[in-house]
């Protein structure tokens, strides 16, 4: 019997009820993976071969792919760090544990700011092919080294995509979970209940994140493809938002929105929006919680 939930709200979707009624609830994702690429230079069997080129250096180490994530670290980061000052908004740091382990000095200064620190695996590699003890020792150590260098729980998680089919029940699992970001399929925020206790899925997106920017016949060229294309997204949600407040999410990388050719793009849209108003920009934990209080209830 298939088990897929191909209908979600429907056409009645919960009034996501958010606060000062805003509109939209808008969740700036900022993904911190740069060191825990796969790396021959690390002892990796391959090199990862996505970065602003596409290429596949095998058997040797790709110091060329390497020095483009290094880029998000050394520069992007900041770029992106002074566009959020500037507008006075939150983040949820999606953060590899191994990209903290190697900069922990990023986690310091994101806690210091006042973002969350959400958990983005271990490193930036997929869980395809993993059995379910390998899976949940990567979960395991992956929650153990962010405590250990930030000094705090995550409590929400998002695999490289594709996750597996266990991911989210070995998160429930695990406990201290509060969401996870494995899903694409809906604009709102939905529930799973477990025992005695509801888990928060808080839908990701592709499509308005920076990631286009890799794939320049089919996404983003310049600073202003992906503003238009982000404000196009947030004016419909926004309009939907008089009589169905919805949620939108969108996803940065420091190696890829960080360059001076595209940060402009996402001042643009920060810009945009606080013009606008009517919208929640919130860290994903926060969404989380108002979700549960708001639409929580077991369901047997």
């Amino acid at each position: 019997m298939e088990s897929r939930d191909l209908r979600g709200y429907g056409n009645e979707p919960p009034n996501a009820d958010w606060p000062n009624q805003a509109k939209v609830a808008v969740s700036l994702v900022l993904n911190i993976e740069e060191g825990s690429e796969r790396r021959i230079s690390r002892g990796d069997e391959f090199n990862e071969n996505v970065y602003d080129m596409i290429d596949n250096i095998v058997g040797e180490p790709n110091p060329t792919m390497e020095s483009h994530f290094g880029y998000g670290t050394r520069a992007g980061y900041w770029r992106i760090i002074r566009v959020f000052e500037k507008y006075g908004v939150v983040c949820t740091a999606n953060c590899c544990a191994e990209a903290l382990r190697i900069s922990p000095w990023i986690s310091r200064d994101l806690i210091a700011r006042g973002h969350e620190i959400s958990c983005h695996g271990l490193r930036w590699v997929n869980h395809l092919n993993m059995t379910i003890e390998e899976e949940r020792a990567s979960i395991i150590r992956a929650v153990e080294t962010i405590e250990s260098v930030c000094g705090q729980r995550p409590v929400g998680w998002h695999t490289r995509c594709p996750h597996t089919e266990n991911t989210r029940k070995l998160l429930i699992e695990e406990g201290g979970f509060l969401y996870d970001s494995d899903a694409y399929d809906d604009d709102l925020p939905y529930l799973v209940n477990s025992n005695d206790s509801q888990f928060v899925v808080l839908p990701y997106s592709l499509d308005t994140n920076d990631m286009r920017f890799q794939r320049p016949e089919a996404g983003f060229v310049r600073a202003q493809d992906f503003a238009d294309y982000i404000i196009d997204a947030f004016d419909w949600l926004w309009e939907e938002g008089n009589t169905s407040p919805k949620m939108m999410t969108i996803g940065l990388h420091p190696r890829i929105i960080g360059r001076p050719g595209r940060i402009a793009g996402l001042d643009r849209v920060l810009n945009y929006m606080s013009q606008k108003g009517s919208t929640w920009i919130a860290q994903r934990n926060e969404i989380a919680k108002h979700w549960l209080l708001k639409h929580g209830s077991l369901v047997s």
